[in-house]
């Protein structure tokens, strides 16, 4: 079975949809324009698309679709927090479905991918024909603690003391709600300097062997802004949800779905055990712990198991 990514490709149909007085979304279809549906699912929230993904799939037997969702990538407004909440992100993809005219497909999701992927099938089980998730994030409090209070800072304290450094000592021990202070300021440069510190702490535990740096400059910057403005949004109000264990506690509708989780055995920014956790509660689905890889997709042995679900996946639409 293929265990390595397909040919760069490009999309075939561009999209904006708007989906609400607010927001417009921005929308690409990739490979056969008459294959079977998969959408793909990117991290943050406030990320982007990334056209690597397109590369787990084979072109010939999948029509992928990917989607920059509200306020991040090519979607508008940027970084706008109004109207921009995890039901408002499930409700997006329903409206993509409906507009392309899917009736079932395949979701892909990669970190807080994997909770919208989650969410949007508890909602909507039966427009799923199944699941791939790649380092799970459940996003509960303890998850959001182990990445920005106290968990990941032990793996890499030197990153960790830069990015405790725009927040005041006495305001350490609640980090989110004090950096959403910061990037919510009225002054654009507290702004940006929070959005930077919170960027380059995220970039720099993602992958088992570090990775240079990216510049701030340009599109980075945009991009940091977004990811930064938008997680620390989500985060502060607890995903926008009441149950700190909301997926946990209602997963048990996908007992039917067919399910393919990996996860990085040293991924340091969502821990393994959220996806043993996920695991327990639905037995059926299949979890790999990838060897050697941390957080991120482009990790070789987390990449094989992703084409190769993508591979086994076809199955499914006999």
């Amino acid at each position: 079975m293929k265990q390595s990514l397909y040919p760069v490709i490009e999309p075939y149909q561009i999209h904006q949809l708007p989906v609400s007085d607010v927001h417009t979304i921005y929308v690409e279809e990739s490979g056969n324009p008459n294959g079977k549906p998969v959408i793909v699912l990117h991290g943050g929230p406030g990320s982007r698309s990334n056209p690597m993904s397109r590369q787990f799939f084979d072109p010939t037997f999948y029509r992928i679709i990917q989607f920059d969702q509200r306020g991040c990538g090519k979607s508008t407004p940027f970084a706008s927090l109004e109207e921009n909440t995890t039901h408002h992100l499930v409700d997006d993809m329903e409206q993509i479905r409906r507009q392309l005219g899917i009736d079932q497909w395949l979701v892909m999701g990669g970190s807080w991918g994997t909770t919208l992927a989650l969410h949007y099938a508890i909602k909507y089980p039966q427009q799923i024909i199944g699941l791939i998730l790649r380092g799970v994030f459940l996003g509960r409090p303890s998850d959001n603690d182990w990445l920005f209070q106290e968990g990941s800072s032990y793996f890499y304290p030197e990153l960790f003391k830069k990015f405790v450094e725009p927040i005041t000592k006495e305001k350490r021990d609640a980090i989110i709600p004090a950096y959403y202070e910061l990037l919510t300021s009225d002054d654009a440069n507290v702004r940006e300097n929070a959005a930077r510190a919170w960027f380059e702490w995220e970039s720099g535990i993602t992958t088992l062997l570090p990775q240079p740096m990216e510049k701030w400059t340009g599109e980075t910057v945009r991009q940091g802004i977004a990811l930064a403005t938008l997680e620390c949004h989500y985060f502060v109000h607890n995903c926008f949800v009441e149950d700190d264990n909301y997926l946990l506690n209602r997963v048990h509708v996908l007992k039917d779905v067919p399910i393919h989780i990996v996860h990085g055995r040293y991924d340091v920014d969502c821990r393994p055990s959220g996806a043993w956790d996920l695991f327990q509660a639905l037995p059926h689905a299949e979890l790999i712990f990838a060897d050697a890889s941390g957080h991120s997709q482009a990790e070789p042995n987390i990449l094989k198991e992703l084409v190769r679900f993508a591979e086994h996946a076809k199955n499914y639409f006999v």
